[in-house]
């Protein structure tokens, strides 16, 4: 019950927040094509950032109040926020900064740094890794665990952006994850930060599908984060490790497969993926 509140509390906040930052989001500044060609904002997913830390900053208020008790999860949902605006705000600037020009993946920004040049691409992959590591050591484990929560973190983030490559895919992704995780661990109240920000990021799937905005790596890599720190403090080590190696796989393997390819060749993904989306562009 007490995860169903939390979407519920992400969902309305953040439908929300939509409404009052849509004129900020509508300036220039925001303004990118689309894979149609269309122009629409991005870097939509500040909403789900600042939806998280609103609603944990009126659940601090109500615990503090003694209006609810939430001391339980309470330092792992300030956990969860943190590393929610860390990625959304590393996302953010390669949503507003980033060129493309170094090329994506791996292998383009660390061509980028054996030139002598760190592409915001290249910055949001190793702040990725540091802010695992910030968010994740405040759970007590030693450096091995720790490298193996952190790296789980960093590559849940990523695996996020990749998916992020047309409309609604990553929230879906994010939703059916969050379902499978919150079965598995018995509906976890650990989880309550994520399920806020699965609430929020539904609160955003219309618009997306509709392509009046997109996620960009701001939502993408803040919604990845928070489900792989759900994986974190609800796992054993053991459990943590093999899906750090799945998320390994899916990273590297994204190098040299489309996913969009992988998808659309497989009826049942490549019908979910098109639920409620308009009709993919003519070639």
């Amino acid at each position: 019950m007490i995860l169903l509140v939390g979407v519920l509390l992400g969902l309305v906040t953040g439908r929300v927040l939509a409404t009052l930052l849509d004129p900020a989001l509508s300036t220039p500044l925001f303004a990118r094509e689309n894979h149609r060609g269309a122009t629409i904002p991005t870097a939509a997913g500040l909403v789900v950032a600042v939806s998280a830390l609103a609603v944990e900053a009126v659940l601090a208020l109500a615990d503090a109040a003694r209006l609810v008790d939430l001391t339980t999860s309470g330092g792992l949902r300030v956990l969860t926020v943190t590393a929610v605006i860390g990625f959304a705000l590393l996302g953010l600037v390669d949503d507003l900064a980033g060129s493309g020009l170094d090329g994506r993946g791996f292998r383009g920004h660390l061509r980028a740094l054996a030139s002598g040049r760190l592409t915001t691409g290249g910055m949001k992959l190793a702040g990725g890794i540091a802010l695992g590591i910030l968010v994740c050591a405040p759970l007590g484990g030693r450096i091995g665990p720790l490298l193996v929560d952190a790296a789980l973190v960093a590559l849940a983030a990523n695996l996020g952006n990749l998916f992020d490559r047309a409309p609604g895919r990553t929230t879906k992704v994010a939703i059916c994850a969050a379902l499978a995780l919150a079965v598995a661990t018995g509906f976890d109240e650990g989880l309550v930060g994520v399920a806020v920000v699965v609430g929020a990021a539904l609160a955003l799937l219309g618009p997306d599908l509709g392509e009046r905005l997109m996620l960009g790596d701001t939502g993408a890599n803040a919604i990845g984060a928070a489900l792989g720190f759900g994986v974190v403090i609800t796992t054993p080590l053991e459990a943590s490790a093999a899906v750090v190696v799945v998320l390994l796989a899916l990273n590297l393997a994204s190098e040299a497969v489309s996913f969009s390819t992988v998808i659309d060749r497989v009826p049942p993904l490549r019908a979910l993926d098109r639920l409620g989306r308009r009709e993919p562009p003519t070639r």
